[in-house]
């Protein structure tokens, strides 16, 4: 067994000479037998040892005997020991997890700071075929895709699993001809847990009724599914790179690139994408991904809630997917002093806007081509100028004649999406728009030879990201 699990870590590079692994003891027959094998592979691969013991506090003295073994074992072969206490059944109910959940993740946080306190570079992990044969009854159950039916990779970052090239059996043989003894967890024998039962009465049952060797045949089936996995995970990259781009908030899919993607990567980058939102993925689920199809059927402007506060947007160019936003208080509408040749200064929203009025044979000539001023007739203005954001009935000329448009015909036939209409500064007399800002003015408000007197607005940048992008 010693030269299976030799082969095995050599196949997948699991160890480096200069290595300081931190090995995960709870005492049992699997993780002791994982220590004693690493230490006989110690000389020969020239790397260091240390052993990580947890007591969940949950099963009283037969936790602090088995403590009490991990320590002796390790003092007997000069293995630097490091043991803690943690009160799962507390965190479980502070994390509202179960026991199960909470202590593996107990487990997890304290392998990850011992390496860091320790100068560790791996975390060796005692799990075997038998235990990713269960892992994959369990995820075939709930439900789950090709990740899921892999099970557990040899090398996962910096955790290695040297144990799963051999089976339970193998282990128990190996440890009774070293003469090595063992701690058993009774609560291994509960059908309490989902694993417990897969153990004591699925996979017997595969094995006695339908084949003894379904370990083994499992085990070789999810290699080939984590190849496979692997094979996707690149061409998952691929389209994510080809259909992708950042937004200000979020990350826009681009329908036309995505649909050039194989229809059987698209769930895969869709996931790749609200995980690079959100970067977690234990809830995002099929559902989510369909919800995300269907969205490239509703018109711009639907939007669509997804787990971890996040949301997608149909756009004009596809789906934007962000966190939601937190809503920002905006000042109302606000009116601009078009009274004399003194310039008038009035904040808005973090913009900075600029009136005055002079007689027309006083226009600069300079002035027409600056992005943030605009010049309009004064003489037609018969109502009071406000900046302001859209409102119901708002319209604008378009045409040199001066035919009306709605603004919110404008806005769909200039693509703006429905999320960005409402932050658009709008320079207005009552509903009719003088200048949507950054974009256009009205054709009726337009100096002309008839003119006498000009209104002129001058608009600083302010703090909005999108006027960078707009054609003025």
């Amino acid at each position: 067994m010693l030269e299976k699990i030799r082969r095995y870590v050599e196949k997948w590079h699991m160890i480096e000479r200069g290595d300081k692994i931190v090995v995960g003891v709870s005492g049992g027959a699997d993780s002791i037998c994982l220590l004693f094998v690493l230490l006989k592979l110690q000389k020969e691969l020239l790397f260091e040892l240390l052993c990580v013991h947890v007591n969940h506090g949950l099963r009283g003295a037969d936790a602090d005997a088995d403590e009490e073994y991990v320590k002796q074992f390790c003092e007997k072969y000069q293995i630097p020991c490091v043991v803690y206490h943690e009160n799962v059944a507390w965190i479980a109910k502070e994390r509202k997890q179960s026991l199960e959940e909470a202590g593996r993740e107990v487990r997890r946080e304290i392998f990850g700071k011992t390496l860091n306190q320790y100068g560790g570079t791996k975390i060796a992990l005692a799990h075997h075929k038998n235990d990713n044969v269960e892992t994959f009854f369990m995820n075939v159950a709930r439900g789950t895709g090709l990740k899921g039916l892999g099970g557990m990779h040899p090398v996962n970052g910096n955790m290695i699993r040297p144990l799963l090239a051999v089976e339970r059996g193998e282990i128990e043989r190996y440890l009774q001809e070293q003469q090595i003894a063992f701690c058993t967890d009774q609560t291994n024998g509960s059908d309490d847990y989902t694993r417990n039962r897969i153990r004591n009465h699925i996979v017997p049952y595969f094995e006695q009724e339908i084949n003894p060797k379904v370990i083994a045949h499992v085990g070789e089936t999810m290699e080939k599914l984590r190849e496979i996995q692997c094979f996707m995970e690149a061409q998952t990259e691929c389209g994510y790179r080809a259909c992708t781009s950042k937004t200000e908030d979020g990350i826009c899919v681009r329908k036309e690139s995505f649909c050039e993607i194989p229809r059987v990567v698209q769930p895969f980058v869709l996931k790749r994408v609200l995980y690079e939102v959100c970067h977690k993925e234990k809830d995002i689920e099929a559902v989510h991904l369909a919800i995300l199809q269907e969205l490239w059927e509703k018109q711009v402007g639907k939007k669509v809630n997804l787990p971890y506060a996040m949301e997608a947007l149909r756009t004009y160019d596809g789906i934007v997917c962000r966190k939601k936003r937190k809503e920002q208080v905006r000042e109302g509408a606000k009116e601009l002093i078009c009274e004399n040749e003194r310039q008038q200064v009035c904040r808005w929203n973090g913009w900075e806007i600029k009136t005055r009025v002079f007689e027309v044979k006083d226009m600069p000539k300079e002035a027409s081509e600056k992005v943030y001023t605009k010049w309009f007739d004064y003489d037609i203005i018969t109502s009071t100028v406000t900046v302001r954001t859209r409102e119901s009935g708002d319209y604008l000329a378009i045409h040199a004649d001066g035919r009306t448009q709605k603004l919110k015909s404008y806005f769909i036939n200039e693509k703006i999406s429905a999320s960005e209409r409402g932050k658009i500064p709008l320079i207005a007399e009552k509903n009719h728009i003088l200048w949507v800002v950054g974009h256009r003015t009205s054709s009726v408000y337009r100096v002309t030879e008839h003119t006498k007197r000009i209104l002129e607005i001058q608009i600083n940048e302010g703090e909005e990201s999108w006027q960078k992008k707009s054609k003025y």
